[in-house]
């Protein structure tokens, strides 16, 4: 094999190693992307608590961004076994926010979920549970 085939291999694998960051840099944006806005898991116009859950817990959605992360993590494990980049500690540092990020999410999804089910059957306890008006009236009448 000639030198000029080894620098040649060098530089097409400094290339795919280049390409291989970009890749991985693209699937962590679209990831961060597919995550709901802060916006949308704190403002709300429902006219009760249970509208404000059902919003909550509709903006509590990771859409795909687990599905990027999973494509940026493929990529990244791949070129950090290759020694393809100089300096990964940025990729790697950016997929432990995101994880923890889209994990977050999806417990607070859990326990918006909870309350969901909950606050109704909660409502209709305390309705029963009051004392009955209607006997307080019959009572006046006597």
């Amino acid at each position: 094999m000639s030198q000029a085939t080894l620098g040649d291999d060098d530089e097409l694998f400094g290339e795919a190693a280049n390409e291989m960051r970009e890749d991985v840099e693209a699937s962590l944006e679209e990831a961060w992307a597919a995550l709901p806005a802060a916006d949308d898991v704190w403002e709300t116009d429902a006219d009760n608590v249970l509208g404000v859950l059902n919003g909550l817990n509709s903006a509590l959605d990771a859409g795909n961004a687990e599905d990027h992360l999973r494509d940026a993590k493929k990529w990244f494990t791949m070129g950090k076994r290759a020694d393809a980049f100089e300096d990964a500690d940025d990729l790697e540092a950016e997929i432990a926010d995101l994880e923890d990020a889209i994990e977050d999410i999806a417990a607070a999804g859990e326990q918006v979920g909870e309350l969901t089910s909950t606050i109704p059957a909660l409502r209709g306890t305390l309705e029963e549970a009051g004392p009955d008006e209607n006997a307080d009236e019959s009572d006046d009448e006597e």
